[in-house]
């Protein structure tokens, strides 16, 4: 009898213990790792770390509650190098982290982000796929040779890429109006896909064509230090403001252009002759002495 009452005991035992363990919360879904101490530091600065201990920690409900993260808000550069933890701030739609140490970002799980500040770290590479209600993004003075996943920011109004390292660029992003993209390496890039784009900011890269047909509601167009032979111009009709100095054009043809009220056209060594319309008046013209308007050019 006391065998039977043994095997009985530690049944219960066991089934006590099995019970308790499915009760117990998982500690991996209460808090978020935290490892960078300068990130939960800033963290606990805001009140958003509510235990205001740096112990690589912090509670999930905590980031859940933030919509709005500033991590520089004395607009100062800081020294975070780390942010994981991010991922559990799944509400966030606001995150402003230039002037840091970074060097590798997700954002994978932040999906309601649709302003996104990281300019003046040191990022190779990002990924933007699982980020579709995007409408601003600054990543200037990285160190960037790739972007990924743009063509899923279906609502994305305004990209800075400008002191970077990119190569090549295919944008294929209805949405977008503003391109800032200056100071790259940038040989070829394919924009025809943004058609709503107004302003296009890509001096000193290494362009030697760039094809601008598709892109009929340009007003800023920004070209100058590049080595561009010859632009077609002629779609561009609400183009106000051109400047491609600095370039290797042979030819240039604003005479459809007649909103252009700044022209920039000086050191193009083979280019003496731009053509304009008979009745055009460019206010602002920047030419050199070896450059002449003209209704008809040879």
């Amino acid at each position: 009898m006391k065998k039977v009452y043994a095997i009985v005991a530690l049944a219960l035992y066991f089934f006590a213990a099995c019970s308790k363990s499915e009760d117990t919360p998982n500690p991996n879904d209460t808090y978020l790792r935290i490892p960078d101490p300068e990130f939960e530091t800033v963290l606990i600065d805001q009140g958003i770390d509510s235990d205001g201990v740096v112990n690589q920690q912090m509670l999930r409900t905590d980031a859940q509650n933030i919509s709005h993260l500033d991590l520089n808000p004395s607009g100062n550069f800081g020294d975070i190098s780390d942010l994981t933890g991010i991922e559990g701030f799944v509400n966030l739609t606001y995150l402003f982290a230039g002037g840091q140490q970074l060097t590798d970002i997700d954002l994978s799980a932040n999906t309601k982000l649709d302003t996104v500040y990281l300019q003046a770290n040191y990022l190779t590479s990002i990924d933007l796929g699982n980020n579709p209600n995007l409408l601003l993004v600054n990543m200037e003075s990285n160190e960037l040779e790739s972007i990924d996943g743009l063509s899923n920011a279906t609502q994305l109004k305004k990209i800075y890429l400008s002191f970077n390292y990119m190569e090549e660029l295919h944008l294929d992003n209805a949405a977008l109006e503003l391109l800032h993209m200056g100071q790259n390496l940038l040989k070829t890039i394919d924009i025809s896909g943004a058609v709503n784009l107004k302003n296009l900011f890509m001096i000193s890269n290494d362009l030697t064509a760039v094809d601008l047909s598709n892109n009929l509601l340009l007003e800023t167009v920004l070209l100058s230090d590049n080595t561009l032979q010859t632009v077609d111009f002629a779609h561009n009709s609400k183009l106000t403001h051109l400047y491609i100095s600095s370039n290797a054009l042979n030819s240039l043809d604003v005479s459809n252009n007649l909103e252009l009220v700044d022209l920039r056209a000086d050191r193009n060594p083979p280019l003496s002759c731009i053509k304009i319309a008979s009745s055009q008046e460019i206010l602002t013209v920047s030419k050199s002495d070896y450059q002449e308007l003209n209704t008809v050019c040879n």
